[in-house]
């Protein structure tokens, strides 16, 4: 059983049985409420004169009209809030700078319900949430398509800091393929601030990716202590990035995204800034996009708000 509020009916009951000398757990059972119902509800709403039913009734409601979470969500919050998913914030990260530039916390569920709040009236801020929900396709006897990497450590193995993103020092990693495969974007992202680096590669081949990534973030080196990288055979030189960024390197569950999941929704961010072929999220010819643009989109506020 979980608290919950008597009604004014009931609270008049509890008097009456209260004034014959009832015991609080006695009066419980009789409602089939936890005790400490009872218990709360004679404490709370007590007068001058004692416990009133209708007195207590009005103290009650008076007390929910004043609550803080009633008074959270004002105009100026959805303003807010509409500001920021035009900006294209997600909700999660919307959550997060009103938490850390308005000191107000509330729970991206909130968030998500103002939008579609915002859909019912005729409004249109739906349309800039990046990820609409989509049927999950099941790959069952798959995992042995992905090729074997050689001395890799699970990322169960991490330390339980990493999970907790209690500490800077803890990267994800993974590569934003373009138009035919053919090109790609070596993605970084460090878990407790959030800060992206994001680099063009010559190729897919993991010689090449290694020394692209232990080139791309030597200037960082101090602030690297893991990396959480995908399972693709590309990262098959993760030994020489762990050398060369004196770095522990993880490898993610096959197909548990969700183990990299701020990478993941980093990615949904990216390529949202770069033009696409057909309409298809990962047309992207990344021959036709030049290192000014890949930097801008590196140093979009969106990229970087939630960890500011």
């Amino acid at each position: 059983m979980h608290y919950k509020q008597p009604t004014e009916h009931e609270r008049y009951q509890i008097d009456a049985m209260n004034k014959a000398w009832h015991s609080q757990k006695e009066i419980a059972e009789w409602f089939a409420r936890i005790a400490s119902t009872v218990s709360r509800a004679l404490r709370r709403n007590r007068g001058l004169r004692g416990y009133l039913p209708a007195e207590a009734q009005r103290l009650s409601q008076a007390r929910r009209r004043e609550a803080h979470k009633a008074r959270k969500i004002t105009a100026e919050v959805r303003g807010w809030i509409a500001t920021l998913i035009r900006q294209a914030l997600s909700p999660e990260q919307v959550v997060d700078y009103l938490a850390r530039h308005k000191h107000l916390s509330l729970r991206h569920e909130t968030v998500y319900r103002l939008i579609y709040e915002d859909k019912a009236a005729g409004g249109a801020l739906y349309t800039r949430l990046r990820v609409t929900s989509r049927p999950c396709r099941k790959r069952y006897g798959h995992y042995d398509r992905l090729g074997k990497l050689k001395h890799r450590v699970d990322s169960d193995e991490r330390p339980a800091i990493v999970e907790s993103r209690g500490r800077i020092g803890d990267w994800e990693g993974d590569i934003v393929m373009g138009k035919g495969g053919k090109r790609a974007l070596l993605t970084r992202v460090e878990r407790k601030t959030l800060y992206t680096v994001i680099m063009r590669l010559p190729g897919k081949q993991s010689a090449l990716l290694a020394k692209a990534a232990v080139e791309g973030m030597e200037a960082l080196q101090a602030k690297i202590l893991t990396i959480t990288l995908d399972n693709g055979l590309e990262f098959a030189g993760h030994e020489v990035i762990a050398q060369g960024l004196c770095a522990d390197i993880y490898f993610a569950h096959p197909y548990a995204s969700w183990s990299r999941g701020i990478n993941e929704n980093t990615h949904g961010l990216i390529r949202q800034y770069f033009p696409v072929c057909s309409g298809r999220p990962k047309g992207t010819d990344f021959n036709e996009v030049s290192d000014e643009h890949i930097k801008q989109v590196m140093d979009r506020p969106c990229l970087l708000q939630a960890g500011q």
